[in-house]
């Protein structure tokens, strides 16, 4: 058996032989080098030996090796970020020294973590990296309070600030030439990454690395540490980072922050655009006013992003308001009251037994709760003859799956749909007058808001059976349900619905979304009862959440939900986002509400603001929200530059007391 053995010839220049565990050039043996095996400066030579060494030395020599290419890294700013990076950091088994003003030694002693409370300590331990985790404020006086004479001279400094040209300039201004510096950006926190980092991108710069292997080696073994956890390693030039963060991080976080002064909640009709708003409210709120601020004061495309932000919101109010009259406002709801007491008149009128919702209920048998994946065809005797009136895409999408459950499906349109019709096997009419004499069970209306008072009046309902069914789909509720009982004779039964999903977002199926209805006026008889419950089950069938609840809740939930969901969707989009090589999951939030609500017409966003009384509020909110943002802004900027001058003028009256 062969083994390594040490000799000891006559002194002679250190050697070490190579091996397969070690590669003398990656090991940091400069002579400012505080990093040393436990090797003897012998020469080696091949002996045979007869029995087994009681301990495995090319294990024994990997392992000197690993421990040899750890880093030894100072953390500088221990507070929640400096503790979050420090613990994946001491997981991969370099060693970890730290400082802050603060006292964080319990802390640091739980991680493994050596702390200093002195600076001048911990420089005098010669660590390879300084891992600078300070706020961007502070940046300047911590990095000059630093005792950089007690630091090798080719210490490496890392900076891991959220801008990074303000870094860069800094990083040069105050290290000395003999220093490396390499600018990072790990696009995360201790909120964002639940699951890891892995997709999570990792920014970063080498400044200035000195040519020497070993300096270039600690530089790929620090980078290296962020790529061992999945990071997206994107190296770019630390101006291009900040004209991209300006778009996105920055955009981002002032979306964000503006909907937090909103206070909004969940409501029960969430959309998932709406779920995307609070989620991103509640990442954002997380980060200290003092970070959101540096983005503002440290990054010089933030100032320009704040005021085409400004601009495109003032663009949609001013085309809001310019289709707004307020003669036609007024008309709509100045008989508001009228129309939700019409309902009790039209009851004392009816002919044919018609009663309140409230009455209607409370004489029906509950009804059988389905499985969401209950899907097969209806019986004969709960088919429905559907008349869809208005068949454009949402129409259609809607006669896809009432079709395939088994009903009868007929469609009127001013434009012509009847080769769409066909393909999806409904009957379609060019002429409303003969669609209705086929007395279909239930009239759906599937127009724009807009346009729905008129295409009600243009109905000829004398030829329909006295007591169909209307339907509408609409976005707000309030105003379909005033329209109806404003228009419809009393016979007719009224059923206001919201599918809140589209072609869209119902693409996949439409398992758990958000359907809501109000039962407004239907009949007490049998039929009619059992009439409208058929309908319903045809998206409860489909595994909807049903909700119900009146037009007048619906509309105050909707107006903070999805009406602001839209207004943030036009505004983003009036900025022309586009997606950048460092998005966060934050801004591909904002990149996904913008395609969303973009793929919408503005007379449906402009419906949801003319039609829901609530709207106008929330408008008024958001603005003033995002006015009382810039006014912090531009407030602390305004204290900043004010300190700065007065500190020069102080300066300046020092120095002429003492020439004097």
């Amino acid at each position: 058996m062969l083994s390594l053995r040490l000799h000891h010839p006559s002194p002679r220049k250190p050697y070490l032989s190579p091996s397969p565990f070690v590669n003398p050039q990656s090991l940091n043996l400069s002579p400012n080098s505080t990093t040393t095996l436990p090797l003897r400066r012998n020469s080696l030579k091949i002996q045979s030996i007869d029995a087994a060494q009681f301990f495995d030395y090319e294990s024994n020599l990997a392992a000197q090796f690993r421990y040899a290419s750890m880093l030894k890294i100072a953390v500088i700013g221990f507070g929640n970020y400096g503790q979050f990076l420090a613990e994946a950091l001491v997981a991969q088994g370099h060693t970890v020294l730290a400082h802050s003003r603060s006292d964080y030694s319990k802390t640091a002693q739980d991680l493994g973590v050596s702390f200093f409370s002195d600076p001048h300590d911990l420089c005098e331990q010669h660590p390879q990296v300084i891992l600078l985790c300070i706020s961007i404020i502070s940046a300047e006086p911590v990095l000059k309070s630093l005792p950089l004479q007690r630091l090798l001279r080719n210490t490496l400094f890392v900076d891991v600030f959220s801008v990074k040209e303000f870094a860069k300039a800094l990083l040069l201004k105050y290290l000395p030439p003999h220093f490396d510096i390499l600018c990072t950006h790990p696009m995360f926190g201790p909120q964002s990454p639940k699951n890891g980092w892995k997709g999570l991108p990792f920014v970063y710069e080498k400044v200035r690395i000195g040519s020497e292997e070993s300096r270039v080696w600690r530089c790929d073994k620090f980078l290296s540490i962020f790529e061992r956890e999945g990071c997206r390693m994107v190296e770019m030039s630390c101006a291009e980072h900040d004209k991209y963060a300006a778009e996105s991080q920055f955009i981002t976080h002032t979306v964000g922050r503006v909907l937090g002064m909103l206070h909004l909640e969940s409501t029960p009709i969430n959309t998932k655009g709406y779920e995307t708003l609070l989620d991103l409210v509640k990442n954002t709120e997380g980060v200290s006013f003092d970070l959101y601020y540096g983005l503002f004061m440290y990054n010089k495309n933030a100032l320009e992003m704040l005021e085409r932000l400004d601009v495109a919101f003032e663009a949609l109010k001013k085309q809001i308001f310019g289709l707004l009259h307020n003669s036609v406002r007024d008309q709509i709801f100045g008989d508001a009251e009228k129309g939700r007491t019409l309902q009790e008149d039209n009851a004392n009128r009816a002919q044919n037994g018609a009663a309140l919702a409230s009455s209607s209920r409370a004489s029906r048998s509950p009804k059988i709760a389905r499985p969401h994946d209950q899907k097969a065809e209806v019986s004969d005797e709960s088919r429905l003859d559907i008349a869809i009136v208005g068949f454009g895409n949402f129409g259609q999408f809607l006669a896809k799956t009432i079709v395939r459950q088994g009903h009868k499906v007929l469609a009127f349109s001013r434009s012509d749909y009847s080769e769409v019709a066909h393909k999806l096997g409904v009957s379609y009419f060019s002429d409303v007058d003969d669609l209705c004499e086929e007395h279909p069970d239930v009239i759906l209306l599937c127009t724009s808001i807009l346009s729905t008072e008129k295409v009600l009046s243009s109905l000829p309902l004398h030829r329909l059976k006295r007591n169909t069914l209307f339907v509408d789909v609409l976005s707000v509720k309030e105003f379909p349900r005033n329209l109806f009982l404003q228009t419809l004779p009393p016979e007719f039964d009224i059923l206001c619905t919201h599918p809140m999903f589209g072609p869209e977002s119902g693409k996949n199926g439409w398992n758990g979304l958000v359907f809501v209805y109000d039962e407004v006026r239907v009949g007490s008889e049998e039929s009619r009862v059992s009439r409208c419950d058929q309908f319903l089950d045809i998206f409860a069938r489909e595994g909807c959440r049903m909700v119900e609840m009146s037009c007048a809740e619906h509309d105050k939930h909707a107006a903070g939900s999805q009406f602001i969901t839209h207004t943030v969707g036009r505004i983003l989009e009036k900025l022309g986002l586009e997606s950048t090589p460092i998005n966060t999951k934050g801004y591909e939030t904002l990149l996904n509400l913008v395609e969303n609500t973009a793929g919408d017409s503005f007379d449906l966003y402009y419906g949801l603001f003319m039609y829901n009384v609530n709207a106008m509020e929330q408008l008024k909110r958001l603005d003033m929200a995002f006015e009382s943002l810039r006014k912090q802004l531009f407030g602390r900027l305004h204290g900043f530059v004010r300190k700065q001058n007065f500190e020069t003028s102080d300066e300046v009256e020092k120095c002429i007391q003492r020439v004097v």
